[in-house]
């Protein structure tokens, strides 16, 4: 390959590099979702669903492999939407109540009941705009928490990776994905890229000029 054409190559190389780089920050920092209060995100599981624009959706209670979460543990409604929350028979018995002074909605299923197909519904009204935190009253120790955001106007943060092939729990539990890692990680493919195409023309053409000096 020729000198020029190989620096020709290696600038567009470089110059994908920091394209890609550059439009992974983008997207990393493009999602909102809402401000949980930490009762909400230290709940068992971390599962998150952005459920707006559904009539109804449904959160499995008594979710995880020991029987002590909510499936979805942080969920994002509009109002009028109506939430069946449907027991599992796992973890023994549950029930959904708003912890005191947790938030607007006033979730209480009653007595804890451990039937599987148990089902308790929720119809979300305007008077519920905004985040409520909520758990299960005798699993409360164990992390059995969530959390329900209602409306638009409610509190957001930027989170990354979500649904782009990023651990779960990294996703749904809203940990930010900071820029700068993507831009060192940019600089190091640039670096990378130079390094390479100075010495594959210092040496290489030396090797060259030496083969051909011996013919």
């Amino acid at each position: 390959m020729k000198r020029r054409e190989f620096v020709r190559t290696a600038g567009g190389a470089t110059a994908a590099v920091a394209a890609g780089a550059g439009a992974t920050g983008t997207a990393a920092a493009q999602e909102q979702q809402p401000d949980w209060p930490s009762g909400v995100t230290s709940g068992n599981l971390g599962s998150y669903q952005d459920a707006r624009g559904e009539s109804e959706v449904t959160v499995q209670v008594g979710a995880g492999d020991s029987g002590l979460a909510f499936d979805a543990t942080q969920l994002w409604v509009d109002t009028g939407t109506t939430i069946t929350f449907e027991w599992t028979g796992n973890g023994g018995a549950h029930n959904v109540q708003t912890v005191e002074d947790g938030g607007p909605a006033g979730l209480d299923s009653g007595d804890p009941v451990g039937e599987e197909g148990y089902t308790y519904e929720y119809e979300v009204t305007e008077e519920d705009a905004g985040i409520t935190h909520y758990h299960c009253v005798p699993h409360t120790a164990t992390g059995m928490h969530a959390g329900i955001a209602v409306g638009g106007d409610v509190p957001t943060v930027e989170v990354g990776g979500a649904s782009n092939g990023w651990p779960e729990n990294i996703a749904h539990v809203g940990v930010p994905l900071h820029a700068h890692w993507v831009g060192i990680a940019a600089i190091l493919g640039i670096s990378l890229t130079f390094v390479f195409t100075f010495y594959l023309l210092k040496y290489g053409e030396s090797a060259h000029t030496g083969h051909g000096g011996a013919q």
